[in-house]
């Protein structure tokens, strides 16, 4: 567990924000209950990618995913023929949620298996009592047929925009997925394979980063200094290598005329860092489009 964070951003999600707590918590849960997590937050589909980095970090053999949302749901592996009953009559297709969730409870008898439920808020209120009732109950049901979940095996991770069944939020642990990670890192020189008298320069874009409440991660930092040491020249540059490099930076901030000073402070310490004699300033935040 101590190498989480660096395992899930392997898989897709980098984040300051250390989640081994909160996972060890969902682990140790009841274990006559499907142990569930209800991710939250700002940050909308990285949500989603939180969710799908974690199951692959836990090393899990089988990820499954379902989104409410999708209005065309993708083609299964295996098209089954439409059966009929005893009178001939033709039965209809068996429901995406259905199916998937049929899935998820017979591979969890022999392995581990993780079932991502996205998008909660578009499915009906009627689901998320089926759902609560799968926890509770370790079975799902699909026309009378019971499918029974091995809770040793099986986590279930639930994603919704809008507030969960409370039945259903009660039986579920929350973790706060934000849009920007809420622990700042500040960084040495040294870390970043930069020389010592470097620190000036990222102490002025440590402030910057205060003044707009950002917490860019290791490889973001890593990324943005390549710009800078390449291509930055104006203040206009920095502004566009910050948004295209660092998530979560509000662009509309960036261009509020009380930024400046720390945005030319940015410049002066490139400049310095850089040895460079003289450096074109941009006329400022109204240059960006």
């Amino acid at each position: 567990m101590s190498s989480l964070r660096e395992s899930m951003a392997e898989h897709g999600f980098e984040s300051n924000d250390d989640y081994d707590f909160q996972v060890r918590c969902l682990l140790k849960g009841t274990p006559n209950r499907i142990r569930t997590l209800s991710i939250q937050g700002d940050g909308e589909r990285r949500k989603t990618a939180f969710a799908t980095a974690l199951a692959h970090a836990l090393e899990t053999p089988h990820i499954l995913y379902h989104d409410f949302s999708d209005e065309v749901p993708p083609t299964p592996e295996v098209i089954l023929p439409p059966g009929t009953d005893e009178y001939g009559r033709k039965a209809s297709p068996v429901d995406p949620l259905d199916d998937i969730v049929s899935q998820a409870c017979a591979l969890s008898e022999a392995e581990s298996t993780v079932l991502i439920l996205d998008q909660l808020q578009a499915a009906d209120f009627r689901e998320h009592i089926r759902i609560h009732r799968l926890i509770r109950d370790r079975r799902w049901l699909v026309r009378d047929a019971p499918y029974h979940a091995n809770p040793r095996n099986l986590l279930l991770f639930l994603i919704s925009e809008a507030s969960l069944y409370h039945a259903l939020q009660r039986e579920s642990f929350r973790v706060w997925v934000g849009r920007v990670s809420e622990r700042r890192v500040t960084l040495s020189p040294a870390e970043l394979g930069l020389k010592p008298d470097a620190a000036l320069l990222l102490d002025a874009l440590n402030d910057l980063f205060g003044a707009v409440d950002a917490s860019p991660t290791r490889s973001e930092m890593a990324r943005l200094l390549d710009d800078l040491a390449s291509h930055v020249q104006t203040e206009e540059h920095l502004i566009h290598a910050l948004f295209g490099r660092c998530e979560g930076i509000d662009r509309d901030r960036m261009k509020d005329p009380e930024l400046r000073p720390a945005l030319s402070r940015v410049i002066e310490q490139l400049r310095d860092y850089l040895d460079i004699e003289q450096i074109v300033v941009g006329r400022g935040c109204e240059d960006v489009e």
